[in-house]
């Protein structure tokens, strides 16, 4: 898919089942659903093909071991396959549509150099997903982190922001403080007034 994009089409096609026998078509022979229509977004069988979808782009699926695979020739001028595992099935380089079920083991989950930064799975060269399915869940994590990281930062700007406007405005009001002080005039000195003595008298003489 391209970067930083997720198509439409694509959720759809990984939650489709497929080689489910047609509802229009259940009397005719090879009438499984095993093509889909990215324009219609719907599965359907070879007969319908001629009916509905002649002009759009379809995508045929096909089985390896009980898996959903899809040839890299149908996908790669319509989506950005390049961190996804290929794999060389009857002469043809396929993908896989979905995360395929792993045999537990009390180990490492894999020896190998390189794994699924999904599901872990061992790949078989320097790739970042097994399938189509983890490629999905790879790209929609990268989106949320972008997405959380450019909203932190505007966040994070605008607390700035409104700090130094806080700021600033203290600092006015400590200033207009300071010169209200200064031009404040000192009050009058209180001088101290001594009563006077009055006139000495002396007690008579007999």
């Amino acid at each position: 898919m391209k970067r930083g994009t997720v198509p439409s089409w694509l959720e759809l096609l990984l939650a489709t089942q497929f080689f489910l026998t047609c509802k229009n078509h259940m009397l005719s022979s090879h009438s499984e659903c095993n093509l889909f229509c990215i324009e219609c977004k719907v599965p359907f069988c070879y007969y319908c093909c001629s009916d509905q979808h002649s002009t759009h782009h379809l995508l045929q699926i096909r089985r390896s071991s009980y898996h959903d695979i899809v040839k890299v020739s149908e996908l790669e001028d319509i989506i950005d396959i390049r961190d996804v595992q290929t794999y060389v099935i009857n002469g043809a380089r396929v993908v896989f549509l979905n995360e395929r079920p792993q045999q537990r083991t009390s180990g490492p989950l894999s020896s190998s150099l390189y794994n699924c930064q999904t599901c872990s799975r061992a790949l078989l060269n320097k790739f970042r997903f097994c399938s189509l399915g983890c490629n999905l869940k790879g790209t929609k994590k990268d989106l949320k982190m972008a997405s959380d990281f450019a909203f932190g930062s505007e966040y994070k700007g605008m607390e700035e922001v409104i700090a130094g406007n806080t700021s600033g405005s203290n600092t006015r009001s400590e200033k207009e403080i300071c010169n209200d002080n200064n031009n404040e005039e000192p009050p009058a000195k209180r001088v101290a007034r001594h009563r006077r003595k009055g006139i000495p008298q002396h007690a008579p003489f007999f």
